[in-house]
């Protein structure tokens, strides 16, 4: 009986305690919101960092916005630290903002083209002469355009999941549909799971349980579906690139390409791996790569760590960042070296210029694609 009456004592002092409940509401108190008057309606923009360092401007995926598409990516301790040389524009889509109002029944929802020249009204209304882009599916595409457009206001793309083409019969049936069940029935099981696959992939429930759940709950409670039925009309009318890859110098000047630094990076487990795979044959090798990243579909989600290394490294080669101390470096090249002498046992996957770590001895990957990195 003593013993018994000890096990009770034992167990009423036990406490479970519960890791808190991931969120994807605004949760960063240094993001500063402005709306942003342009040709077809007003932007919100969130606004992080310092004005009047350089520029990052980011641009979501389809159900998303500059929340629940960056906000746990650009919280992450290592691009935080990054983030301290850097001012970061967020642009969300028309009506895609946390708790947008439903957009009005005569307002004709801008086209991809569109939305990429809103970019310039953004621009002109925080006095920004260029930037970089960071950009995810829709939102990539949506970079692309204003490149191609205006090449002198892009210092470099990161692209994440980006298509280059027009839509194929099979992606236009589902969406049309998708955007016909969310004006007529809102949220739709078919809806959420088309959502569900297109940002993860298939096996993510199995991989990455708690993560899924938190993006079911969100599509299904957070997103306006009228507004989204919009974006997506727009994105499943867009247009083909028209980019294409010229080796010969004396006609680079003539063909329609992206002319800045672009780094190309997609999720192994991602449906959209084949679509990189088209865009990284369309782009110029000298001044791009193309990245796979093992064990995810959503990266900046599932890999924010070798995503925010790879975007670190992609900036130092431009010479954006500032030189790490010597004490951080000598660690650094430790470590490089070994992931480089691991490196080239995998056919020389990563080859770098110097022996030194430096801003302009970096190359993330060389093109094409049979070189590309793995991660």
């Amino acid at each position: 009986m003593p013993s018994d009456s000890m096990d009770d004592i034992e167990l009423r002092s036990i406490q479970l305690q519960f890791p808190s409940a991931r969120s994807l509401s605004q949760e960063d108190a240094g993001c500063v919101e402005e709306r942003v008057p342009t040709g077809q309606g007003d932007v919100l923009v969130a606004v992080r960092g310092r004005r009047g360092r350089p520029a990052i401007l980011t641009y979501h995926d389809l159900g998303l916005n500059h929340v629940s598409s960056f906000q746990a990516f650009f919280n992450f301790s290592e691009m935080r630290a990054l983030l301290d040389s850097f001012c970061v524009y967020h642009v969300n889509a028309p009506g895609q903002e946390e708790g947008a109002a439903t957009l009005a029944e005569d307002y004709v929802y801008p086209t991809m083209d569109e939305l990429a020249e809103q970019i310039n009204f953004v621009m002109s209304h925080f006095g920004l002469k260029s930037f970089i882009g960071f950009g995810v599916g829709a939102g990539a595409n949506v970079l692309c355009r204003f490149a191609l457009n205006h090449p002198e206001k892009v210092e470099a793309l990161c692209l994440v999941n980006c298509v280059s083409t027009q839509a194929g019969w099979i992606e236009w049936g589902y969406q049309k549909l998708n955007a016909r069940h969310l004006r007529s029935k809102g949220m739709t099981q078919g809806v959420l799971d088309y959502l569900m696959w297109h940002h993860f992939g298939r096996g993510t429930e199995e991989r990455n349980h708690d993560l899924t759940q938190v993006y079911r709950s969100y599509f299904e409670h957070r997103v306006n579906p009228v507004n989204l039925a919009l974006f997506i009309d727009s994105y499943i009318r867009r247009t083909d690139l028209n980019i294409v890859r010229e080796l010969d110098p004396a006609r680079k000047k003539e063909t329609r390409t992206l002319s800045m630094p672009v780094m190309n990076i997609t999720g192994a487990l991602s449906p959209h791996v084949e679509d990189t795979v088209t865009l990284n044959g369309r782009l110029d090798p000298t001044n791009s790569s193309w990245m796979k990243i093992q064990d995810c579909g959503m990266v900046l989600e599932e890999q924010p760590g070798k995503v925010s290394e790879a975007f670190r490294l992609f900036l130092q080669g431009q010479g954006y960042v500032a030189p790490l101390t010597e004490n951080k470096m000598a660690t650094y090249r430790q470590v490089s070296l070994e992931r480089l002498d691991l490196a080239s046992k995998l056919q020389n996957q990563v080859q770098v210029n110097s022996p030194v770590w430096s801003a302009s001895a970096i190359n993330i990957t060389e093109n094409p694609i049979s070189e590309a990195v793995v991660c």
